[in-house]
């Protein structure tokens, strides 16, 4: 089987189109608040752009458009790795990230929406950059492919293998007959509660810069902050307003989309959304008791701090109100084991997804009854419908290659000279896309003093964690690469 060469390089050509206007865009802000980053972003970004377009341009074929399964797989996998070389290019054009190494690892951890960062004086670095830093996250969160699909017709029948190549879920529901109207609805819904969460920030007394900013990183459940404190030093109105948004990014889209259609019956019959709802809710509690009697917080701030970081961490956003590993052992492991969780499938969360969870555990327990019951047929039933055996197996074999590339991630991580709790919690933090992890990486800290050859493992663990594994780890097999 060959793959479609053409059409490859001219999509890749138009991401980074997109990539460079994009880094255009934070001008403004360089301009305003007068600093001399926008050199670097002009540069990089008309850079960006010239290349993006000989690409596009050489390479268009408008008489060949078709876009098989594997040339999807390798345009996303291709795509998201070249779009964060040149995305790294302002850090180091204005030397707010000199080394390449630094650059690329802050720019993979912006696209996939994890939240790790070198950065160690956050609010020294100018203002564009910040913004730009920012932006990769909020298009990272829907989806820079997703993004081309609903823009871009040129892709035409090739739609459909690129969205679901980057955002493949267990059960995908398309709101339009076609993927592209798909595709634009989901992003209007994205850009439309992303301006709710702003305005509603700037009314808590912050700037239009920061709140644009963090209402950015918050529906991308990335965690970006232009504060070095993250979100410890904003006011209980404000972290409520993100708690709230991070939950709302953290659930399907398509059900936001049923809550502007006011189809809220529709929401309520989603299986997953009743686990994430019953789950965050029981978890708060817990961890709210745990706090208030092992700590000298009051009530009120030990509920907003465990509602805030275990709606932060299931979400995969990566705020910090506080520093958790300093709370109970008790706790700091639960807030460990919630970065396996990650949010509800069809959203901006990273991780395993709560549905897999849901899936796990219900094909667990019915294979019980299938030992004293070997001649039944017992099906695994999702939302009172019953879901096919391959979607059971694919499950299964998600979670346990999940937990394989933990451990060989961790051991590898480990080799480097880091401790066992700073490997396993950064290994963890970026193959879940969560942000801050355990150890060295934990809240008040961040990946600076990484060695670079773990940066590179962890870039990689990001990117994989982004595109659910599979689309990635399809390009390291021998059958994808054969003439069929």
């Amino acid at each position: 089987m060959r793959f479609n060469f053409r059409i490859i390089v001219s999509i890749i050509g138009l991401l980074l189109i997109i990539n460079g206007l994009s880094m255009l865009l934070c001008l403004p802000f360089s301009v305003y608040f007068r600093e001399r980053d926008w050199k670097a972003l002009l540069i990089a970004g008309i850079l960006t752009y010239i290349v993006g377009f000989i690409s596009w341009y050489r390479y268009k074929d408008t008489n060949n458009k078709e876009l098989k399964k594997r040339d999807g797989y390798l345009i996303v996998t291709l795509g998201w790795v070249i779009m964060s070389v040149f995305g790294a290019l302002p850090y180091v054009f204005s030397g707010a990230i000199p080394s390449f190494t630094d650059a690329f690892f802050e720019t993979v951890s912006g696209y996939s929406t994890t939240g790790a960062s070198i950065l160690t004086d956050i609010e020294s670095v100018h203002k564009g950059i910040l913004f730009w830093r920012s932006l990769t996250q909020w298009i990272g969160g829907m989806g820079i492919i997703v993004l081309t699909v609903a823009i871009l017709p040129f892709l035409g029948i090739g739609g459909m293998q690129l969205f679901v190549a980057e955002a493949p879920g267990i059960t995908p529901d398309k709101l339009k007959p076609r993927i592209q109207a798909t595709a634009k609805r989901l992003w209007l819904v994205y850009v439309g509660i992303t301006a709710i969460e702003c305005v509603l920030l700037m009314f808590g007394g912050m700037s239009f810069y920061d709140a644009l900013n963090h209402s950015f990183t918050t529906m991308a459940t990335g965690g970006f902050s232009t504060k070095n404190t993250s979100a410890a030093d904003f006011s209980p109105y404000i972290q409520y307003v993100i708690t709230i948004f991070m939950f709302l990014a953290g659930t399907s889209f398509t059900l936001n989309y049923f809550a502007f259609k006011r189809k809220y019956k529709e929401i309520w019959r989603n299986e997953e959304f009743r686990y994430y709802l019953g789950g965050t809710i029981i978890s708060t509690i817990i961890i709210t008791i745990a706090v208030f009697v092992g700590t000298e917080n009051s009530l009120e701030k030990s509920f907003r701090d465990s509602i805030f970081q275990i709606v932060s961490i299931v979400t995969t956003t990566g705020f910090v109100s506080a520093d958790y590993t300093q709370w109970t052992p008790f706790v700091t492991l639960l807030l460990f084991i919630f970065m396996f969780i990650g949010g509800s499938a069809g959203s901006t969360a990273g991780g395993v997804k709560i549905v897999r969870h849901i899936i796990l555990l219900k094909n667990s327990f019915l294979e019980l009854k299938r030992q004293l019951h070997p001649s039944a047929v017992i099906p695994v039933r999702l939302n009172d419908k019953a879901i096919s055996k391959s979607i059971t197996f694919h499950v299964l074999a998600f979670i346990m290659i999940y937990i394989s590339i933990f451990a060989l991630g961790s051991i590898l991580v480990s080799l480097s000279g880091l401790d066992f709790m700073t490997s396993i919690g950064a290994v963890a933090t970026c193959l879940g896309n969560v942000g801050p992890g355990l150890g060295d990486v934990g809240p008040v800290d961040n990946f600076a003093g990484l060695p670079s050859v773990s940066k590179w493992i962890l870039s990689f663990l990001m990117l994989l964690g982004r595109l659910e594994l599979f689309t990635v780890l399809m390009l390291f097999t021998p059958y994808f690469w054969r003439k069929v």
